[in-house]
């Protein structure tokens, strides 16, 4: 197949693209800075749309990864990134005749706040949704399931926490505070969070680019909650740095992390929060999800369990960094 990738100079954009790669499709990769994967490379703003069209002509399929992932910034940015840029896609895919639009979400679209045990994808709810982020994700989706046709099938996947090496979102902020001492348990670290290794994330990508499955919404995780005070001690372990040190009550950290919000606001400071009130609930509520449907959809099941993705990071992190001479 002739696959468009956008957003392949991320982790998972770039495993994603790797693995249609080695499976023999011809892939062109869209981002605003070069992925270095051998294959063809379109570089530009997601929300042009010259060149997204020019992209997506002739492809039989597009994922579309790109998007602003960040705890802070204004809305205006992303809903640029994260709306426009999906409706740029959308408006190409129709122009070009692509057959498969992969849109990738966030269970953040559904996530409003409270614990999620076993439960499904739930409907995108942009009013309800935490955050910019997890708002224009929802519009987004929304705008995208609304474009299946006939013409141009359209599925939703919602890969939930993705880690692995290289990760720069999640595995290397938790590394850098525990290193620090700044690492907490918010409430007992006993809630239990599914998460996704990021090969697994990417073979679920490429499995929905060729199901039959469309017109809905799938959340993708490796299907192994567990204690998030477990996930933290293990991601530190093939760090090797200190796991989480001392607890702080929810609702103290919810409380400090909207104080944070409000200081990051006022003083318009664009690097990452330590603290903010999604973050507080993702450390202190379940969130789990139930793969039933995912699984049967895509014909997929994770290659890589909790215990093999803890050792290849740890391998990762054992690799000495080069150093400049």
């Amino acid at each position: 197949m002739r696959v468009l990738v956008t957003g392949a100079s991320g982790m998972l954009g770039r495993a994603t693209a790797d693995q249609l790669i080695a499976r023999g499709d011809d892939v062109t990769v869209l981002q605003r800075r070069p992925a270095g994967l051998p294959c063809a490379e379109v570089l530009g703003d997601i929300a042009d749309d010259a060149l997204v069209r020019r992209a997506a002509g002739g492809q039989d399929a597009v994922v579309h990864l790109a998007a602003k992932v960040d705890v802070v910034g204004h809305w205006a940015e992303y809903a640029r990134a994260n709306v426009d840029g999906t409706r740029t896609v959308v408006a190409a895919c129709r122009s070009a005749g692509v057959g498969r639009l992969v849109h990738v979400s966030s269970p953040s679209v559904a996530h409003a706040g409270s614990a999620l045990v076993g439960v499904g994808a739930g409907p995108a709810d942009p009013a309800g949704a935490r955050g910019n982020y997890a708002r224009s994700k929802a519009v987004a989706e929304l705008d995208a399931l609304a474009a299946d046709a006939p013409s141009l099938g359209v599925l939703a996947v919602r890969p939930h926490l993705v880690w692995g090496p290289g990760d720069t979102q999640l595995v290397a902020r938790i590394v850098e505070r525990a290193r620090a001492g700044r690492l907490p348990l918010i409430g007992s670290g006993a809630a239990l969070i599914d998460t996704t290794y990021v090969d697994n994330a990417a073979s679920a990508l490429v499995a929905a680019v060729d199901a039959a499955a469309h017109g809905e919404a799938l959340v993708v995780s490796n299907g192994e909650p567990r204690p998030v005070g477990e996930v933290l001690e293990r991601l530190c372990a093939a760090a090797a740095v200190p796991g989480p040190r001392g607890a702080v009550p929810f609702r103290a950290a919810w409380l400090a992390g909207a104080a944070v919000e409000a200081g990051w606001a006022l003083t318009r400071r664009t690097t990452t929060p330590p603290l903010t009130r999604f973050l507080a609930e993702q450390l202190a509520t379940a969130h789990w999800f139930d793969q039933r449907r995912t699984r049967a959809a895509l014909a997929w099941r994770p290659q890589v369990d909790l215990a093999e993705g803890f050792t290849r990071l740890s391998r990762w992190y054992a690799v000495p960094t080069p150093t400049a001479a």
